[in-house]
C-alpha cells in the first residue's frame, strides 16, 4: 500500500506499537533505578540511625576497653621486668657456679633491656600515681641491686675468677625485689578486674542498643539484598564461583564465553587472566625447582671442597711446622718436602678444576690447538699414573697406526688423567687398568677399563653431573670433588667428540672417548705442524 506520490506508507498501528515499546522500556529502566534508589535510601536511613546510636555506645566501650587493655599492658610489662630480674639472678648464679662467661649472657641481655622496660612501666603508670610510685620503688630497688651488688660482684669475679666457687649462692637472692613486683602486680590485677567488669557492662549495653537498631535495619537489608541478587548478581554468579576456585589455587577454572555484552567480555578477560596465572605459576615452580637444585649443588660444592682442602692443608701445615721446629735429617727433610709438594699439587689441581668449571660455565674455556699423535699422549699418561700405585697394573695397548688429532694436548691429557685417576681410585683393592687406543673410520677412540667397584645402574644418569660422586666414594672415603668427569665431558665436546661409559656394579667400568682424527694424507711433517690458538 502506498500514497499517491508513490512513497511507502507506514501503518499507523505499527508506529504506535514502536513508540509504546520505547516508552515501556524507559519506564522499566526508570522503575529499576527508582527501586534500587529506594532500597538503598531506606537502608541508608536505617543505618544512619543505627550507627548514630552505636557510635555513642562504642565510644564508651572503647574507653573501657582501652583502660582494660592499658592495665593488661602494665601487667605484661611488669611481668617482663620481673623476668629480666630473674635473668639477672640466673646469669649471676650460673657464672658464680661455673666461672664460664657464657652463663652471663642472660644477665647481659637483661641489662640491655632493663632500662627501656622500666622506663616503659613508669610511663604506663602515669595515670595512676600510686602504681607509678610503686614502679619507681621497683626501679630504685633494681638499680640498687645492680649498682651496689650485681655489677660490682661480677667485676670482682672477673678479676678473681678463682674465688667464684667459694662465694655463697644464697647472697644472690633478690626476694625483696620480687615482693615488690608481687605487690605491684596484685594491685594492677585488681584494678584490671574492675576495669574489665565495667567494660563488660558497657559491652552488654552496646549489644542491646545495636541489636535493636540492627533489627530495624534488617528488614530493609534483606529486601534490598534479595532484589539486588535477582536483578544484578545472578549474571555474574559463574564468575564468582570460578574466582573462588582460582583463589583456592585451582587455576584450571574457566568460564563459558557465550555471555552477552560486558558479561561475555568479563568471561573472556577472566579466562585470559587464569591462563596468565597458570603460566606464571608454572614458571615460578620451575624457577623454584632450579633454585632448589642450585642450592643443593652449592651445598655439595662447599662440603666436597672443604673436605678436599682439609687433608692437604693439614699435611702441608704439619710437615712445614715440623721442619721449622725441629732439626730434621736431610733424608727426612727431602721426604717431607716431597709430601708438601704432592699435597700442594693436589690443592692446585682442585683449584684448577674449580677455575675450569667457572670458565666452562662462562663459555671461555681455552684450547691451544695443534696436531699430535694421541698414542704418544696416552703413553706418557700411562707412565705417569703407573708410578702412583703399587697395587695396580696400568697397561697400554696403542693403535697400530698413528692416531693424529687436532686439539689441545694439555686438555686431552687432563681428560685421560682424570679417567686413569678414577680407575685407580675406584679399584681400591688393586688390579689391572687397561688403556686402549684405536683409529676407526676417521675417528680416534680411547678406552680406559678397570675391574673395580663399578657404578650401580640407578646412578648411570648422574655420572656426568656436577659434584656427583656416588655412594662408594662416601662409604670408602675416596677423595674427589665430583667435577672431573663434568670437565672431561666439556673438554671432549669442545673438541667435537663424545665421552661415555659402560659399567656393571662390583665388576668394573669402561670409560671411552671418541674425537675426530686428522686424515693421514693431510698430516704435515712433525717439525712443520702449525699451532692455532682459539678461544672456545
Amino acid at each position: 500500500m502506498s500514497d499517491s506520490d508513490g512513497a511507502p506508507r507506514i501503518p499507523a498501528k505499527a508506529g504506535t506499537d514502536a513508540e509504546h515499546g520505547q516508552t515501556k522500556r524507559a519506564e522499566i529502566s526508570r522503575g529499576l533505578v527508582a527501586r534500587i534508589a529506594l532500597a538503598f535510601g531506606g537502608l541508608a536511613a536505617a543505618l544512619v540511625v543505627v550507627f548514630a546510636v552505636l557510635i555513642v555506645a562504642v565510644l564508651g566501650l572503647r574507653d573501657r576497653s582501652l583502660e582494660a587493655r592499658h592495665s593488661q599492658q602494665v601487667i605484661a610489662t611488669a611481668n617482663g621486668l620481673q623476668t629480666l630480674v630473674i635473668d639477672f639472678e640466673t646469669g649471676l648464679r650460673g657464672y658464680v657456679i661455673t666461672s664460664d662467661p657464657k652463663y652471663l649472657q642472660p644477665w647481659q641481655r637483661a641489662q640491655h633491656q632493663y632500662r627501656r622496660e622500666i622506663a616503659k612501666l613508669i610511663a604506663l603508670t602515669t595515670n595512676d600515681p600510686k602504681q607509678q610510685r610503686a614502679a619507681i620503688e621497683i626501679k630504685q630497688a633494681v638499680d640498687s641491686y645492680l649498682r651496689d651488688f650485681s655489677v660490682s660482684f661480677i667485676r670482682f669475679l672477673q678479676r678473681n675468677s678463682s674465688a667464684a666457687a667459694e662465694v655463697s649462692v644464697a647472697a644472690l637472692r633478690v626476694d625483696t625485689i620480687r615482693h615488690r613486683f608481687t605487690g605491684f602486680l596484685s594491685a594492677e590485677e585488681s584494678r584490671g578486674t574492675s576495669l574489665d567488669r565495667r567494660a563488660r557492662k558497657t559491652a552488654r549495653l552496646a549489644v542491646v542498643i545495636g541489636g535493636i537498631g540492627l533489627g530495624s535495619a534488617l528488614v530493609f537489608l534483606l529486601a534490598a539484598a534479595f532484589y539486588l541478587r535477582r536483578a544484578v548478581a545472578r549474571p555474574v554468579q559463574f564468575v564468582a564461583g570460578a574466582a573462588e576456585r582460582v583463589a583456592a589455587g585451582d587455576l584450571s577454572a574457566r568460564l563459558p564465553t557465550e555471555g552477552p555484552g560486558e558479561v561475555g567480555q568479563l568471561e573472556r578477560s577472566f579466562n585470559a587472566m587464569a591462563d596468565s596465572l597458570q603460566r606464571s605459576r608454572d614458571d615460578l615452580e620451575e624457577r623454584n625447582r632450579r633454585l632448589a637444585e642450585s642450592e643443593r649443588l652449592k651445598t655439595d660444592l662447599v662440603s666436597n671442597v672443604s673436605h678436599e682442602l682439609r687433608t692437604p692443608l693439614a699435611s702441608i701445615l704439619g710437615f712445614s711446622d715440623l721442619m721449622l721446629k725441629r732439626d730434621v735429617p736431610p733424608e727426612d727433610r727431602r721426604r717431607y718436602l716431597e709430601v708438601i709438594r704432592s699435597e700442594s699439587a693436589r690443592l692446585a689441581t682442585l683449584l684448577n678444576d674449580l677455575l675450569d668449571l667457572q670458565r666452562q660455565e662462562l663459555g671461555v674455556l681455552e684450547l691451544v690447538v695443534e696436531e699430535f699423535d694421541l698414542n704418544e699422549l696416552l703413553e706418557v699418561q700411562v707412565t705417569l699414573y703407573s708410578a702412583q700405585s703399587g697395587v695396580h697394573e696400568v697397561s697400554f695397548r696403542p693403535s697400530p697406526d698413528p692416531v693424529i688429532v687436532s686439539g689441545d694436548p694439555d686438555r686431552l691429557a687432563q681428560v685421560i688423567g682424570n679417567l686413569l685417576s678414577n680407575a685407580i681410585k675406584y679399584s681400591p683393592d688393586g688390579g689391572d687398568v687397561d688403556v686402549t687406543a684405536s683409529l676407526i673410520r676417521g675417528e680416534a677412540w680411547v678406552w680406559v677399563r678397570d675391574r673395580g667397584l663399578g657404578i650401580p645402574r640407578e646412578h648411570h644418569a648422574r655420572v656426568f653431573t656436577k659434584f656427583f660422586r656416588g655412594d662408594a666414594a662416601r662409604k670408602r672415603a675416596i677423595s674427589g670433588t665430583g667435577l672431573g668427569l663434568v670437565l672431561a665431558r666439556q673438554i671432549v665436546e669442545a673438541h667435537g667428540g663424545t665421552i661415555g661409559f659402560d659399567s656393571e656394579y662390583a665388576k668394573g667400568s669402561t670409560f671411552w672417548i671418541r674425537i675426530p682424527a686428522v686424515a693421514a694424507d693431510s698430516v704435515p711433517a712433525a717439525d712443520d705442524r702449525a699451532k692455532a690458538r682459539h678461544r672456545m
